[in-house]
């Protein structure tokens, strides 16, 4: 990784963040190019959002700790061609990180439109920028593009079959980076997560909005008896993983699955929120029709081909989520009694 120039579009976010960090402590070069539109300073700033202090500080934690690790952050709308060619141009990225999305599928369904400018308009300038480069293309995508799973592990030829935009969008956008290979030779790597948590995330995912309800008081809200099960996966393991992906020859033009390798029941989380807030109360909730029922992602690709390990499951990797919050809530005094 010494000395490798990385440019990662949509870079300021929950997941940008952490890796521009660790690719930066690997010996990167890393360049961050984002709008910070997209559940970021200016959308918090200028939209209503239910603990919108708390996350602004979050967001302000994330650009003071790039600028204190000498990553350079560009503030440019990769929405615009004409903004985003130069600039790729002039930094002449090794490798491209494309990050840039609406990272929640309730928001993608009720503001289409703002989701396909802020996911395909950026991958698509992104990638007819880079078409004539000797570049390597990694795109984050989800574990939505496959629906419901049709079996108890889903493996990376499974059925694509999504439901709602945001599944929609990445299948598209899969497709169109492969097609991107196909006819330029643009080699590509293409990573699905699933249900991601860790410091920083301010998209309100499932294990956030746990953590901050018992903190402030409020119920849990969980879908019928909690015992749906998701495929949890601590930050960290993805960031090592996408590293991986960067290192090792093997990861071009292939997709993986990079997730934890193993689902857990909801109510597994309420458990160990109790653990820390016993007298947390739970109440049932009806269930989102268009989230689809998922569980168990395999892993074995991406094992056998770039050494992916993933090391944290949701017994180790939750509860360092909950305390990294209560330390956080613990310096923020007034910021916790304003939300």
């Amino acid at each position: 990784m010494q000395g490798k120039k990385i440019a990662l579009i949509g870079g300021a976010g929950f997941i940008g963040h952490h890796l521009a960090l660790e690719l930066t402590r690997r010996g990167a070069r890393v360049d961050i190019i984002d709008g910070l539109q997209v559940n970021n300073l200016l959308s918090l700033s200028t939209e209503y959002s239910e603990n919108r202090d708390l996350y602004i500080r979050m967001v302000n934690q994330r650009l003071d700790l790039l600028r204190d690790a000498g990553v350079v952050l560009h503030p440019q709308d990769a929405r615009d061609y004409h903004v985003l060619s130069p600039l790729l141009a002039s930094l002449k990225p090794d490798v491209i990180v494309h990050l840039a999305a609406v990272s929640h599928d309730g928001r993608s369904n009720k503001n289409p439109f703002n989701t396909f400018d802020h996911s395909l308009r950026t991958l698509e300038n992104a990638l007819d920028a880079t078409r004539e480069r000797d570049c390597h293309f990694i795109f984050l995508s989800s574990s939505m593009v496959y629906g419901n799973f049709r079996t108890e592990r889903v493996d990376e030829d499974h059925p694509l079959d999504p439901i709602g935009i945001y599944g929609a969008l990445k299948v598209s956008g899969e497709k169109i980076v492969i097609a991107y290979q196909q006819v330029f030779n643009l080699p590509y790597t293409i990573i699905r997560p699933s249900a991601l948590y860790g410091p920083r995330c301010v998209s309100r995912r499932v294990g956030q909005i746990f953590i901050e309800n018992a903190l402030l008081g409020k119920k849990l809200r969980i879908d019928g008896d909690g015992a749906e099960r998701l495929d949890f996966t601590y930050i960290d393991d993805l960031v090592s993983g996408i590293c991986k992906s960067i290192e090792h020859p093997a990861a071009r033009n292939q997709i993986f699955n990079m997730t934890y390798g193993g689902s857990r029941p909801i109510k597994d989380l309420v458990g160990m929120v109790r653990r820390y807030f016993p007298d947390v109360e739970v109440e049932s909730v009806e269930r989102d029709r268009l989230m689809p029922f998922r569980g168990t992602l395999s892993v074995d690709k991406a094992r056998q081909l770039i050494g992916y390990d993933p090391r944290f499951s949701i017994d180790e990797g939750f509860p360092r989520y909950i305390e990294w919050y209560m330390k956080f809530m613990q310096r923020e005094p007034a910021l916790a009694a304003a939300t």
